[in-house]
């Protein structure tokens, strides 16, 4: 199978979303251009803009910082030159100052990194997925920067505070895809009509597809004419959704923050054939592999956020029943964890989707189940938050009953169903403590969100 790989780097989502972002409780202030203003309260609390960082630029990595941890973040000239995780030693240079225009709020250049610095970098040299962390020695000047030690630290230690709360799409063209397996195509579309794939130019702006045409195990006495296949696309729009609340005072730490991945889904998809027997949990193929790492600018603030999102299809069947259905769905989801001071952690789970029929036919009696879905998780700087499982289904009942009697007559009648719905499950992590919560002692279940609706059925007598 040949393995086609393609990625284009962004700065901007946790995403997951997973990599757009926003509480559950509170109403977004949106996106807004980097760079803007925030609004200070007589408290000293900032509201911080929360927007996708700039992205095509030539400027060095992007590295916020707070000096001996005290005081308001601000944006830094210096940038980390190389970072090795297992002794967690980093190497920090001066970036090349940009020529632009607008006047700049960087620290002078010649302020080297200190003990007690809290430095927070976009992706950069051995930290693919960003850096947080404070200084806890520096060791000395090498001819590529000066070698610190550091320590891992929350974003409280960065964003004190301050507030934010705001959604940031997930750039399409930023996503790694790997197929898994033959028949998979990747399109998006993205701002200013960029477009790629076989698909790309179908797709409204901001969306990714995956098309998928793959066989699935067909049932051992199943004719030639039978053979089991699901085929058709999933099309997403992520956004990651990010909030932080540090207003509380009087040193009583964060009063809420929340992180998830939300967006639009459609997909429209085909079972065909007779579906081998499944024994034991259903049989779940997993057909491409999805992995972002944007970052969203929370004021002078990178924060890197992880998306990985696995694309299946499941299929569950008692090898009876032979299909020939297609379906549209459409709707949107919504998952995420969501803190507040005293309660501590709550999963958020929602979603609002509707299918339609295209087509439906079944042959036989028996049960049948499949499902085009995706396991998605989001978090941040390389950490695991929230892992969500969401998978809409198509299952079809079908029942068929003869009766004789002593003077010869015959009768058979037959009814069949079919059902669209779906499951939507997951868990929060312990990794959530990076926003500088309390650490959450185990993993807690989103719950399972399951609905179901009739599409078709069909009853016969003769």
């Amino acid at each position: 199978m040949r393995t086609l790989t393609r990625r284009l780097l962004i700065p901007g989502l946790t995403a997951v979303a997973l990599a757009a972002t926003g509480c559950s409780s509170t109403a977004h202030t949106g996106a807004t251009e980097v760079g803007s203003s925030t609004a200070a309260s007589p408290d000293s609390t900032q509201q911080l803009d929360v927007a996708a960082a700039p992205q095509g630029s030539s400027a060095p990595t992007p590295l916020a910082r707070t000096r001996t941890g005290k005081g308001q973040p601000e944006k830094s000239s210096l940038k980390v030159a190389s970072y090795d995780k297992a002794s967690q030693r980093a190497v920090i240079s001066t970036a090349p100052q940009s020529h632009s225009a607008a006047p700049s709020h960087s620290p002078a250049p010649d302020k080297p990194v200190a003990v007690g610095d809290i430095i927070a970098s976009a992706p950069a040299p051995g930290a693919p997925n960003g850096l947080l962390a404070k200084v806890t020695e520096v060791v000395g000047k090498t001819d590529r920067g000066t070698e610190v030690k550091t320590a891992s630290t929350t974003l409280a230690s960065v964003l004190k505070d301050d507030k934010a709360d705001g959604k940031v799409p997930v750039d399409p063209s930023s996503v790694t895809v790997v197929p898994l397996m033959k028949g998979v195509t990747f399109s998006w579309a993205k701002s200013q009509g960029v477009r790629f794939g076989p698909q790309g130019a179908k797709l409204p702006l901001g969306n990714l597809r995956l098309d998928v045409n793959a066989a699935v195990d067909t049932a051992k006495d199943a004719p030639a004419s039978a053979a089991a296949s699901v085929s058709g696309f999933v099309q997403l729009a992520p956004e990651v959704e990010f909030s932080y609340d540090g207003s509380t005072g009087g040193g009583l730490g964060l009063k809420s923050a929340f992180l998830g991945m939300s967006g639009d889904w459609s997909s429209q998809w085909a079972l065909k054939g007779r579906a081998a027997a499944s024994t034991g949990a259903p049989k779940r193929i997993p057909f491409a592999a999805l992995h972002t790492a944007p970052v969203i600018q929370v004021g002078p603030v990178p924060v890197v956020v992880n998306l990985d999102l696995t694309c299946y299809v499941q299929v569950e069947a008692d090898g009876q029943v032979t299909l020939d259905v297609q379906q549209d769905v459409k709707g949107d989801f919504r998952v995420g964890g969501s803190y507040a001071s005293g309660k501590g952690w709550a999963p958020v789970s929602t979603s609002a989707v509707h299918s339609t029929p295209v087509k439906a036919s079944v042959t036989a009696a028996g049960r049948v189940k499949g499902a085009l879905g995706a396991e998605a998780s989001v978090g941040l700087y390389g950490a695991v938050g929230v892992s969500a499982d969401f998978a809409p289904y198509l299952r079809a009942e079908a029942d068929a009953k003869a009766a004789a009697s002593s003077d010869g007559k015959t009768s058979l009648t037959g009814s069949w169903a079919l059902y669209g719905g779906f499951d939507l499950s997951g868990q929060l992590h312990f990794q959530l403590s990076l926003f500088g919560t309390p650490v959450i002692e185990h993993r807690i279940p989103l719950g399972t969100l399951n609905r179901e609706w009739s599409l078709a059925g069909g009853h016969a007598e003769r």
